[in-house]
Formats: structure tokens, C-alpha cells, sequence
């Protein structure tokens, strides 16, 4: 079989029959329909049936085939050099059956039989590359080629598997070549300001599959609570957590989400954001942080981590060197947002450090002294480092291969951001719009759908800079009681952005696959909300 020259063609997916479903179409450009949120859309079916995110280049036919049920398999090709032993395919084997035909075929002898003319009775997974990356761990780098990132391309195949008026499952005959536009396609969530059980968090891992994201931002500890059980410091999660042990995070959890995670292809990025944001973590912690002062005497209040102390900086790499083992990726994110300096200028010893240091009055430079010297402790762990983007703005120094995270402002202010931090040669991702935290009411996708992070103004080279974004959900007014219908379909529409091509921007046909993409995660188990009036045909059935 010879591949596509605009596919990498490292990983061949095909099925034997009539039919070989092989990478090979051009996709077509769009004209953006804008549709006023407040009327009743119309719903027109995409041609692209219920594709999400829609792949780059895709062409599907009207001659249709059938899949039995009863006798159709998904298998390695013989001359895949990944085989039985790959638990990541086997794993992946098996959830995608379930998903396309409901339930795992009941183990005993199923007769073979030769597939009828209309007929795909394999799926045959065809892995070309030496390395088939079973046993790694995904990393910003990884080909994500639908001819190379497995389970993606599964999610693709079983989208395309619809249910005929008798209830037997068919496929199109249908051309696809699919790659990611951005890199980093990620999910926050946060788990400090409300603890979120495994059982949620896996789910959610569930329906970022679902959706091709590929980086869970683990944002596991806060002001409000330590739930991340440290095993260097145990008395972090004993103190800081909102229950020492039904609040917490153990090693076995963390090491369990980070499997999951492993096996469908998304990435797990721990956040232990300081100085600020770090109130839990003086509860386990003496002297870690800052006491503030009102006026000559301590008032017991506490501010940011204490930045003059030596022994703050022997905690941080005891801390950081134990994470950076615990979490195989190459990146940790260090967070460094929204420091308040009240409590360090009320404090009499930190004046007079500040005056030695020849600081006057400018605190952001303390913040900048503590951010570096993390920065080099956690440098010597071999990790790279993601912030966020105040340490950029505060003129810290940076390493070059530093991603810097952009949150802050109005459109106009993160699109300045993202052409100065491009401009100076830094890595950058986008949040901005797609805080999905904030609700209002109506169709908000449409607006989250419309967000580019390559929109502002600059160069093709620092376009380039831009790696992807992130969605986020803090976790203010969010708990496993409404956080999966509040991200999802929401987080779709920023998936779709991040993956499909620039001029993918057809708000209509969006709605109409995004309408059905949604209907398939709620037939999942994934109780997205609704995008409007609507049924479907699987109805969610509650837990």
C-alpha cells in the first residue's frame, strides 16, 4: 500500500472487504454562516454527517456497507510491527467495539464466515513504525497523524458507524486523512476548590478522547485545599486537605488517572501553582509562607510564599523533585498568577531584604527573584515548565523552550499578549475565551467556537509559536454534580478549533454535527447538556 504524500503514513488503519478506508481526501473550505443565537436554528445535516472535530481532509461517498455485529473484528495486520502484546491497542480494541456496537461480544466461538459483497467484516490496524510508542508516554511531539495516533483514528472510524431504520450498524464508504493543527489541545481542571472524585475525572478523561484532546492540566491544589497526598511531605494533604483521607489524591490515584490517561492518548500536566495561590499549603508547612503584618505586629494572617528564606527553596526542590518523578511528562506547570503583594510589603523583614537587594519599592521584583530561582530548581529536575503569563510580563528570565500560558484580558489584550510573547521567540497557548467557568444563557458555544489562538496580529514565524490552548473549568461553583454537563458540549467547540483547519468555521454545519456529536456522548454516558431544543435517539438514562 503506498500512503498518501500528504500523509506521514508512520500508522495505516484499513478494512478488507469491498472497501479500504485509507487517508487520501481534500477537505473544503467554508464560508462563515453566522446564525443569532437567539433564534431557533434550522437543522440542516451536515454532509460530514456527525464528524467531531472535523478531520482536515475527508470525502464520504453514498455507497454505504454493513458491519455485523456479531462476527466484525478489530485486529492487528500482520505486518504491523505492534501486535497482541500492546496493551495501548488491545485496550483501545476493545472500548471502541463497545462504543460502535454497545456491548463487548459475549466471549465463546463465533463461526467465521466470509463477508458478504456489502459487507466489512476487519478492521485491520496496520502500525509501520519501528517505535509504536505502546509502553510511552505521549508528549507535545508525538505524531498525532491519524495514520500514526491510533486512537484518534478509532474515534474517527466509529463516528462514522451509524444505525440504519432496522438497528444495524453501517459505515460510508469513506476517504479520511486527519493531523491536529495545534500540538497542546487541553482540558483544565481544578480540584482544589472543590475535590473531585477519580470516578469524575476519568470520565471526563473519557470524553477528552472523545473529543481528541490531548492534555489533561491537572490543577490539583489551591488556596482552598492540599488534596495531592505527597509522600515527601505527607503532612501537606494531612493539614491542607479538606479531609485527610477522603479529600486526597494517594499515589495509587495518581498513578491510576495518569494509565488512563496513557492509554487514550492524552498527556497529564500537574499545576502546584506558588508564590501566591498557596494557602492550603502553609496549613502542613511551617514558616513556608509569609506572615502579614498590621502595622508593627503579626496580624496571623499569611500571604504568599515567604521569598527570603533559604529554607523555602529547600522545601520547593525536596517538592519538585518528588513530583517530577511521580508525573512522567516533560512539563510541569508552575502557574505564578496573581500575587498579592500587600502582605509581603507589610512585613518588616521582607522591607529589608527588598533593600538589600536594591529593590525600592517594586515587589513584582521580589516575585521575580522567588520565580527564578523555582524556575532554576526545577530546571535541574529535567522537567520543562509551563506559567502563566504575568512571569513573562514581570520580565523574568526564561528558558527557551518555556511555554508561556495566556489567561488574562478582553480580545483585544490576550491577541497583544499572544503577538509579544511570539515576538520575543516564546512557545505560547491560549485560554482566554474558552473559561467555560462562565456561563450565560443561550448558545455561549458559538462565541468559544469562534475564538482562534492565531488570531492577532504578527508574523507567520511567531504564528508558528502558538502551540494550542486550553479550556478551563475553575472550580468555584463546579463539583461532580454538574461539572460534566457544564464542560461538555462547551469543550467540544474549543476541541474542534484546536484540531480541524483554520477555515473550518461554518457555524451552521458545525451545529448540526456538533447537535450529533453530542447525542453520541450522552449515548457514551457522558451527560453533555443540551444545545438546544432537541431529542435523541439514545436518551442519557442518569447513573
Amino acid at each position: 500500500l503506498t500512503p498518501s504524500v500528504a500523509a506521514r503514513a508512520d500508522l495505516i488503519i484499513f478494512a478488507f472487504c469491498s472497501l479500504l478506508l485509507l487517508a487520501v481526501a481534500v477537505c473544503q473550505g467554508y464560508q462563515s454562516n453566522d446564525i443569532d443565537e437567539e433564534d431557533e436554528l434550522v437543522y440542516e445535516p451536515s454532509k460530514y454527517g456527525s464528524l467531531w472535530p472535523l478531520p482536515q481532509k475527508v470525502r464520504v461517498s453514498e455507497v454505504s456497507f454493513k458491519l455485523p455485529s456479531a462476527s466484525f473484528k478489530i485486529v492487528d495486520a500482520k505486518e504491523s510491527s505492534a501486535g497482541p502484546s500492546c496493551s495501548l491497542l488491545q485496550n483501545a480494541y476493545r472500548r471502541y467495539y463497545e462504543y460502535m456496537f454497545g456491548s463487548v461480544r459475549k466471549p465463546g466461538y463465533v463461526k467465521s464466515r466470509a463477508a458478504g459483497p456489502s459487507e466489512i467484516s476487519e478492521l485491520q490496524v496496520w502500525i509501520t513504525s519501528a517505535d509504536s510508542e505502546c509502553d510511552s508516554y505521549p508528549s507535545l511531539t508525538s505524531d498525532e497523524s491519524c495514520e500514526f495516533a491510533l486512537p484518534h483514528c478509532l474515534e474517527t472510524f466509529s463516528q462514522l458507524v451509524y444505525e440504519d431504520a432496522y438497528g444495524a450498524k453501517n459505515i460510508n464508504s469513506t476517504t479520511i486523512s486527519d493531523f491536529p493543527r495545534f500540538a497542546h489541545r487541553g482540558i483544565l481542571l481544578d480540584t482544589s476548590r472543590h475535590f473531585l472524585p477519580i470516578k469524575v475525572i476519568l470520565a471526563n478523561l473519557e470524553a477528552m478522547a472523545m473529543n481528541k484532546f490531548n492534555v489533561f492540566h491537572w490543577h490539583i491544589v489551591d488556596d482552598p485545599s492540599f488534596p495531592y497526598l505527597s509522600r515527601t511531605f505527607p503532612q501537606l494533604s494531612q493539614q491542607g486537605a479538606y479531609h485527610p483521607y477522603t479529600h486526597v489524591y494517594t499515589p495509587a490515584d495518581v498513578k491510576m488517572i495518569i494509565e488512563f490517561a496513557r492509554l487514550r492518548g492524552i498527556r497529564v500536566i500537574p499545576e502546584f501553582d506558588t508564590p501566591g495561590h498557596t494557602q492550603s499549603w502553609g496549613k502542613g508547612q511551617k514558616d513556608l509562607l509569609t506572615p502579614c503584618y498590621s502595622g508593627t505586629t503579626p496580624s496571623g494572617t499569611f500571604g504568599p510564599v515567604n521569598p527570603i528564606l533559604n529554607t523555602t527553596y529547600s522545601f520547593m526542590r525536596q517538592l519538585f523533585s518528588e513530583i517530577s518523578s511521580v508525573f512522567p511528562d516533560a512539563y510541569v506547570h508552575l502557574g505564578g498568577d496573581e500575587v498579592d503583594f500587600s502582605c509581603w510589603r507589610s512585613n518588616p523583614d521582607i522591607q529589608n531584604f527588598m533593600e538589600q537587594q536594591g529593590f525600592g519599592q517594586d515587589y513584582s521584583k521580589l516575585e521575580s527573584f522567588y520565580i527564578q530561582k523555582l524556575l532554576d530548581i526545577v530546571t535541574t529536575t529535567q522537567k520543562g515548565y509551563m506559567i502563566w503569563q504575568e512571569v513573562f510580563d514581570n520580565g523574568v528570565k526564561l528558558k527557551p523552550d518555556t511555554l508561556i500560558h495566556v489567561w488574562k484580558g478582553n480580545q483585544q489584550q490576550y491577541k497583544d499578549e499572544m503577538a509579544n510573547i511570539t515576538s520575543a521567540g516564546y512557545h505560547t497557548l491560549l485560554s482566554t475565551p474558552w473559561y467555560l467557568n462562565r456561563i450565560s444563557y443561550g448558545q455561549d458555544w458559538q462565541g468559544v467556537y469562534r475564538a482562534d489562538p492565531q488570531d492577532f496580529k504578527g508574523t507567520e514565524a511567531q504564528k508558528k509559536l502558538v502551540i494550542g490552548g486550553e479550556a478551563c473549568l475553575w472550580g468555584e461553583y463546579v463539583d461532580a454534580t454538574n461539572l460534566t454537563p457544564r464542560l461538555w458540549p462547551r469543550a467540544s467547540a474549543v476541541a474542534e478549533r484546536l484540531w480541524s483547519a483554520k477555515e473550518v468555521t461554518d457555524i451552521s454545519d458545525a451545529y448540526s454535527r456538533l447537535s450529533m456529536h453530542r447525542c453520541r456522548l450522552v449515548e457514551r454516558g457522558i451527560p453533555a447538556e443540551p444545545l438546544f431544543t432537541s431529542f435523541c435517539p439514545h436518551e442519557y438514562k442518569g447513573v
